[in-house]
């Protein structure tokens, strides 16, 4: 026999609780694509071991990546506060709001980063 809470629990649409069992089938296509990122990877730097090719194209590039994460999360609170400032003052829902200018906000400071990094870009010697 169930209790009560238990009852309430299963018919309340409005629970509290998050159903994670949609995370498991991401994480296992995402388990199976980082295996064979792995193994494309090892292939492709053993193919340029093996004819003697400069396998320095694999190393990270010297752009200072903390300027884009600190833009895209300075974008990302911009939308969120925006996005809370058009929900409360506009008739546009909650969910939209934020959602839109978290997208529109941390878009412009992936593009100021750019901007940014192409002005401070070392030209390659060939």
């Amino acid at each position: 026999m169930l209790r009560q809470t238990d009852r309430k629990r299963k018919t309340n649409p409005k629970s509290t609780e998050m159903n994670t069992e949609f995370l498991i089938p991401i994480a296992f296509f995402a388990m199976v694509y980082g295996i064979v990122y792995l193994f494309v990877r090892k292939k492709e730097r053993l193919a340029l071991i093996s004819k003697g090719a400069d396998a320095t194209i694999f190393e990270a590039s010297k752009q200072p990546s903390s300027l884009k994460w600190g833009l895209l999360f300075v974008g990302i609170g911009t939308g969120i506060l925006l996005g809370k400032v058009l929900a409360v003052y506009t008739t546009l829902e909650e969910e939209p709001a934020f959602f839109s200018m978290i997208c529109l906000f941390g878009g412009i400071g992936l593009i100021i980063y750019h901007l940014i990094a192409n002005k401070f870009e070392v030209p390659a010697k060939v």
